[in-house]
């Protein structure tokens, strides 16, 4: 039978090999953790705008009342109209919220090149870019900038 002793021994040992393994820059998530982002909401001034330029970027779409979704892979952006931020009794938002107040990066899975006409093709002005930047996905990339109708930052970046 083990002593009290030798099992501290033990769990002393044990603690230090943990502690001395490589650390691993990305874990599996435990159950009952926060596994991502699904939707970012931001409210949206220049309706008819915004429809067009988010179209022009190629993103999916769909419209309520109340706001516009924007999908973004198995994400969303919704943006809520005015008549939905701009009502007193609509409290599901930041309370000094009003556009523009987004920035918002996006991953684009193809060349600097492609980047450009696309964004060429949504008239889209360059506000910065292509510049170095680190991502979310722990590794650098290459960053370009410009604003939405509504004045809100977009950030597209290239990882490569």
């Amino acid at each position: 039978m083990p002593t009290a002793k030798s099992s501290r021994r033990a769990f002393v040992r044990t603690v230090a090999a943990i502690a001395a393994a490589p650390a691993s820059p990305v874990r599996a998530q435990d159950s009952g953790r926060v596994a991502g982002f699904d939707h970012v909401a931001l409210p949206m001034q220049n309706v008819d705008a915004m429809l067009a330029f988010y179209r022009g970027l190629g993103f999916e779409m769909s419209e309520t009342p109340n706001a516009v979704s924007v999908y973004v892979g198995s994400q969303m952006i919704n943006f809520h109209r005015p008549s939905l931020w701009q009502n007193a009794s609509f409290t599901l938002r930041a309370p000094a919220a009003k556009p523009p107040c987004g920035e918002l990066c996006f991953v684009w899975d193809g060349s600097a090149a492609s980047l450009k006409a696309m964004l060429d093709r949504a008239g889209a002005k360059l506000e910065l870019g292509p510049v170095g930047r680190p991502g979310g996905r722990r590794k650098n990339g290459s960053s370009a900038y410009v604003r939405d109708p509504d004045g809100n930052l977009l950030e597209f970046i290239i990882y490569s």
